[in-house]
C-alpha cells in the first residue's frame, strides 16, 4: 500500500510541478483537501493551489522539480523536494528578473482512506520570492491588497488632493541601468529620508511607468535632487521619450548608476528592501555614495514647479 501511495505521489508531483497536468493530483486528494503555508499562515483550498502552480510555471518555464525523499506511515505523508529555474516571465504584479533559483521545501500531509486531506508546507510563492532575494514582496500573492480597494469605506479624494497641494516638495529623477547597460529613469517627487544611521531612503516608483521593470530588476539605483537650472531636463524625465538620456549629461556612480550632471544632489543606494503598495512600489535604499552642490533645487506644491533661489528665511 505505502510503495503504491509512493508511486502516485510521485507521479502526480511530476505531472503537475512539471507539466502542467493536474488530473492525477486531482485524484490523489481528499475532497475537503485544505493546504496550510506554515511560513506566511496562509490557507488555500485545492483550486487555489493548483493556481498557484499555473501562476509559478508560467513564470518559471524552464522549471523542474525533483522529489528527494517521501515518507509513509500510518496516516501520514511526508515529502522532501527541490525545484530549480529561471524567473523570465512576470510572477503575479512582480517583474521578471532572469535570476536563476533553487529552492527547498517539505510537505506534510495528513492521509484520510488513502487520500492527502490536509498539508502543512513549508514553502507558496512568497517563500519563493525570498530565495529571489525579493523578500518583502510576498503582498503580492496575498489577498490584502483588496483592503486597498474597499469601497465600504469613502474615499476623500479630494480631500487628499487638497492636502497634498499644500505639501512642498523637491523633485528627484530615479536612474538605473537597464539589462542591455543602456540609462533609464523618470521624474519623482515621492522621496523621503528614513534614517541618518543607517542611512535608508525611499522612492515610491509606480508600476506603469516604463522604467519600472528595469528599477525592480537593480540592486542600485541613482536619485538626482533637480536644481532650479533645470527645467528642461525635468521635462525630459517627466515624459515618456524613449530615451531620455539623449540629450542630458551624466556620469557613472561607484556601481554604475546614472547620475545627472548639474544635479543639486545625488545619490546612489544599493536596495534593500520593495514593498508592494498596489499601484506603486516602495523601493527602500541604503546609501553609499552622494554628491551635492550649491544649486538650488526645483521645488513643487499644488502641480506647480518653482525657484528655490527665491526662498526667504522666516
Amino acid at each position: 500500500m505505502h510503495e503504491s501511495l509512493k508511486d502516485e505521489v510521485t507521479r502526480a508531483w511530476s505531472d503537475a510541478w512539471d507539466h502542467g497536468d493536474f488530473a492525477a493530483f486531482e485524484r490523489l486528494v481528499a475532497p475537503n483537501y485544505r493546504r496550510e503555508s506554515t511560513g506566511s499562515g496562509r490557507t488555500s483550498s485545492f483550486a487555489e493551489f493548483e493556481q498557484e502552480i499555473r501562476e509559478v510555471r508560467a513564470a518559471f518555464p524552464d522549471l523542474a522539480t525533483r522529489i528527494e525523499q517521501l515518507i509513509v506511515e500510518a496516516d501520514s505523508l511526508a515529502i522532501f523536494w527541490t525545484s530549480e529555474g529561471t524567473f523570465t516571465e512576470p510572477l503575479g504584479t512582480v517583474p521578471p528578473t532572469g535570476k536563476r533559483v533553487v529552492t527547498r521545501g517539505s510537505n506534510f500531509s495528513t492521509l484520510l482512506d488513502g487520500r492527502i486531506a490536509h498539508e502543512r508546507v513549508t514553502w507558496d510563492s512568497s517563500e519563493l520570492l525570498t530565495h529571489l532575494g525579493l523578500p518583502s514582496l510576498h503582498s503580492a500573492f496575498e489577498e490584502a491588497d483588496e483592503d486597498y480597494a474597499d469601497e465600504t469605506v469613502p474615499a476623500p479624494r479630494e480631500m487628499l488632493k487638497a492636502f497634498n497641494k499644500q505639501f512642498v516638495s523637491g523633485v528627484t529623477v530615479v536612474t538605473t541601468i537597464d539589462d542591455e547597460g543602456q540609462p533609464r529613469g523618470l521624474a519623482v517627487s515621492a522621496y523621503t529620508s528614513v534614517s541618518l544611521d543607517p542611512p535608508l531612503v525611499i522612492v515610491c516608483v509606480q508600476k506603469t511607468s516604463s522604467s519600472y521593470p528595469a528599477l525592480f530588476r537593480s540592486t542600485n539605483l541613482g536619485i538626482n535632487i533637480l536644481s532650479s537650472e533645470q527645467r528642461d531636463t525635468l521635462s525630459v524625465f517627466a515624459s515618456k521619450s524613449p530615451d531620455k538620456f539623449a540629450t542630458v549629461a551624466w556620469h557613472a556612480a561607484p556601481a554604475g548608476s546614472p547620475l545627472i550632471d548639474g544635479s543639486s544632489a545625488s545619490i546612489e543606494v544599493e536596495i534593500k528592501e520593495r514593498f508592494q503598495a498596489l499601484t506603486h512600489t516602495i523601493f527602500v535604499g541604503r546609501v553609499h555614495h552622494a554628491e551635492t552642490t550649491e544649486a538650488a533645487p526645483i521645488l513643487y506644491k499644488a502641480g506647480a514647479f518653482y525657484d528655490g533661489r527665491g526662498l526667504s528665511a522666516l
